[in-house]
């Protein structure tokens, strides 16, 4: 008979790390270093801590004995391997990783409190972690994850279709942005078919930026739903009218976020709305039509937006935690300390991660790869999640969701939508 425990390391360590990617293989054998610290996250927080020569935790893995087996999927699927494991008698995954509007007080109770740690074998610098970035992490006044990425999202544009278009600098306000958005649904001088704007439909934040662009929201922090109809209402409108003069794509229903990636790089959107860290890829030579053409602003409010109360773009926020059944939760600390640091944070930063730490975006190697360092940082202070977690909280979002795109494509009243948005969702929110 194999043993079991011989057949649970080959499918976690090479075939996990299959899935997540030939950059796990390319670092060499686990059975090469005393020691496996399995990580299940998602592709992106391994490919940014590098690998090969450029391997940001290559000194880690040696004085550790150590190596590192990442097990990678998407968001939502990650998000439920992650909770399922940690819910078993025990676990081989030392370390997780957990987007910010997951931790309801059940959940955060199947990961180690980190307090304590924080003060006996401390992380370089606490202090200089964005403190709104661990308060999301702060459940039932328990630190149950520490801060890895933001995703503050930032409006893209194509500077040479916006110049083609005659328009000589980006919007300031919603209105100047819708204007701007009808201007540019056109073909262009190559002969490229031009929405105005792309944006995915399955993807809560989008109609929940444009309610705060009129200083509405879905849920705010203290789990009001909808605390503005009318604002929403305003906001979903836009949506409306862009898709129906043409200035969203036809496919608006079945849009989804790498789309906007692909087609602002091709130069068939003017303008979309994603994390400032895309900045690198979309401007990408051997990826994009218009390299060093696609800049990024903050997200304008409406003109009619009150004056002391700026517009609150969004940010998803990921963190490192350790389930409580985990075998080896030393190794764990140790592995969350160093992608902690400094230099680490740095570095996955020039890797198109969204730094954490304030003093990152200060860092001049940092300010010369990325432009947008400084902007970022000034949409950072005021934004916050699309919404808090809760345990019906994806299905929430779900349901918000499908108003959003009857009202969008026209098969219901803007108004109709928003009241079945609260009718709805109102059973589902926390007592």
């Amino acid at each position: 008979m194999k043993d079991r425990s011989a057949f649970t390391f080959t499918r976690r360590g090479f075939l996990g790390t299959t899935v997540g990617g030939a950059a796990a293989l390319a670092a060499g054998p686990t059975w090469a270093a005393g020691k496996t610290l399995n990580v299940l996250s998602h592709k992106v927080h391994q490919t940014v801590l590098g690998a090969d020569a450029d391997d940001l935790m290559a000194a880690w893995k040696s004085a550790n004995d150590a190596d590192i087996s990442f097990t990678t999927f998407d968001s939502n699927p990650l998000q439920d391997r992650l909770f399922r494991e940690a819910s078993l008698t025990e676990t081989d995954y030392g370390v997780g990783y957990i987007i910010d509007n997951r931790p309801t007080s059940e959940i955060a109770s199947l990961f180690e409190p980190l307090n304590d740690l924080t003060v006996s074998d401390p992380i370089e610098d606490f202090d200089d972690i964005a403190h709104g970035l661990v308060q999301g992490m702060t459940v039932d006044g328990n630190l149950i994850g520490i801060p890895v990425r933001h995703a503050t999202q930032g409006l893209f544009y194509n500077e040479a279709l916006l110049e083609e278009a005659g328009i000589s600098a980006p919007p300031t306000t919603l209105e100047e942005l819708v204007e701007q958005c009808n201007k540019l649904t056109f073909t262009s001088k190559s002969g490229t078919p031009v929405t105005g704007m792309i944006l995915a439909s399955d993807l809560a934040l989008f109609p929940v930026m444009f309610a705060r662009a009129f200083g509405g929201d879905f849920i705010t922090k203290d789990f009001q739903l909808v605390p503005d109809p009318a604002a929403m209402e305003k906001g979903l409108d836009v949506l409306r009218a862009m898709f129906e003069s043409g200035a969203l794509p036809r496919s608006y229903a079945t849009t989804k976020n790498d789309d906007q990636v692909t087609w602002l790089q091709q130069g068939r959107a003017a303008f979309t709305v994603l994390p400032f860290a895309r900045y690198a890829q979309l401007n990408n030579p051997e990826q994009s039509n218009f390299p060093g053409k696609i800049k990024a602003i903050a997200f304008p409010g409406s003109a009619t937006l009150a004056a002391d109360k700026p517009m609150a773009s969004i940010v998803e926020a990921w963190a490192m935690v350790i389930p409580k059944n985990a075998k080896d939760k030393a190794l764990a600390w140790a592995y969350i300390k160093e992608v902690s640091s400094k230099r680490v944070t740095l570095g996955m930063a020039l890797n198109g991660n969204g730094p954490v730490r304030v003093s990152s975006y200060s860092d001049p190697a940092l300010i010369s790869k990325n432009p947008l360092a400084e902007v970022e940082a000034m949409v950072l202070a005021n934004a916050r999640g699309a919404f808090p977690p809760f345990p019906e909280a994806a299905r929430a979002q779900a349901t918000m969701l499908e108003e959003v795109q009857l009202a969008v494509i026209g098969r219901k009243s803007v108004k109709d939508a928003v009241a079945s948005i609260i009718e709805r969702v109102t059973p589902m929110m926390p007592a």
